[in-house]
């Protein structure tokens, strides 16, 4: 047995603020959409004093893809940021940016390539004042190449990197994944590749553009379906909901319902066989071997959804666990929050907004011992802070108001 965690020595810090793991950084967000927040989402929520640059209303329409600013979506993607608004097709917003970027270690923007250039806030532009910037880019396409331009969603990208190919059942077409998985795993690649330049960066002194796209990283999630193509020239095709390589894996109906499983390896399909009361495909020649399990799947198939339909996934289940075979019902939401495992990972927090209220958002996935994934302050409403941070880069009333007169902010 595993010796017991001593929750005392492993306890969150009190000054929580000023001791999260990447509390010594300050970042720029210049994002939109979901790709890019949700990078700058775990850099803030791992303690880094967060910046989000977003035009003033003036300046356009201040970006609502996700839906209302109090809305699910834009709460839990901007949750602990602070806010600033600067129109950058100004001079004197610009300069306001770049008294940021002279104070800051990373900026995340994921606009097209020629945007960034435009408003003079790219990666070359930015390391003349601050050398030692970190600067992560999402574009769709990646930074070179001839759709550099494209604009694309995640959508677009899953139909372009294979992913909707191999992804709903042989014969009815090409289908969605159900939620971005494109966005937030590029996001999730430009976090990572953000934090490994920032460890460069205390050896080496240099600033560093981290880049990645929707394309990289849809083609990064392909990752086996992927190499049988890439080694073995192999187009993998829809396998609905089996795997497709590994039988038996996948859903299966029960009396009542339907339960993913998993008997794979010739001591777990022996197993699987006398659980179901199916003894017989033990010794059954098509079956007697995991390459032999797989050309004949279709009638393996067939016999393990016969046997599963005599009793309720509830059953099935209890029965499977027991025995330790890799088995789970088909949640919708609401029975995901309803879990008692999930209850007590309590990757649910709440967080209060000053005009909401108390608002349950999804925490980082990773936990990290002496540290707590507590939300700390809520999605900050337009340019928020925009006193605050202009103050600290030396502003003083006159100047804040000849900004305004500007319409830089």
């Amino acid at each position: 047995m595993h010796k017991p965690v001593d929750k005392a020595e492993h306890a969150a810090p009190q000054d929580q603020s000023s001791r999260l793991p990447l509390s010594r950084f300050k970042v720029l967000d210049l994002t939109l959409a979901r790709a890019g927040p949700s990078c700058v989402r775990t850099l803030a929520d791992w303690g880094a004093d967060v910046i989000r640059v977003e035009p003033p209303p003036e300046a356009g329409e201040a970006s609502e893809v996700v839906g209302r600013r109090d809305g699910s979506d834009f709460q839990n993607l901007h949750r602990n940021k602070r806010a600033i608004t600067l129109n950058l097709k100004t001079d004197e917003g610009r300069e306001v940016f770049m008294r940021l970027a002279e104070q800051a270690d990373v900026i995340v923007e994921n606009m097209r390539p020629s945007v960034a250039k435009r408003l003079g806030v790219d990666f070359e532009s930015v390391r003349k004042r601050n050398p030692r910037i970190v600067y992560g880019s999402i574009s769709g396409f990646g930074q070179y190449g001839p759709y550099t331009e494209r604009p694309s969603i995640d959508q677009i990208a899953q139909g372009m990197t294979g992913i909707m190919s191999v992804t709903g059942f042989p014969g009815h077409g090409p289908l969605r994944v159900g939620v971005a998985v494109t966005d937030i795993m590029a996001g999730a690649f430009l976090a990572q590749g953000v934090l490994i330049a920032l460890l460069d960066r205390e050896v080496s002194g240099i600033g560093r553009w981290v880049q990645t796209s929707l394309l990289e990283a849809g083609i990064t999630l392909m990752d086996f379906q992927a190499t049988r193509w890439t080694m073995d020239k192999k187009v993998p095709p829809q396998e609905g909901n089996h795997h497709p390589t590994n039988t038996p894996m996948g859903l299966f109906p029960t009396a009542d319902g339907f339960l993913n499983l998993s008997a794979t390896g010739n001591k777990n399909f022996a197993k699987f066989c006398k659980l179901i009361g199916r003894e017989k495909m033990i010794a059954d020649p098509r079956f007697a071997s995991s390459g032999l399990r797989s050309r004949n799947r279709e009638a393996l198939n067939e016999l393990i959804t016969t046997a599963l339909r005599t009793r309720s996934s509830r059953e099935w289940f209890e029965i499977m666990v027991a025995e330790g075979l890799p088995c789970g019902p088909v949640y919708n939401v609401k029975d995901v929050f309803a879990d008692p495992q999930v209850e007590e990972l309590r990757i649910k927090r709440s967080v209060t907004h000053p005009r909401l209220g108390e608002l349950d958002l999804i925490a980082q996935p990773c936990e990290i011992t002496g540290f707590d994934r507590n939300l700390r302050s809520a999605t900050p409403d337009l340019g928020e802070h925009n006193d605050e941070i202009l103050r600290s880069l030396g502003y003083d009333t006159d100047g804040i108001e000849k900004l305004k007169a500007a319409k830089a902010i």
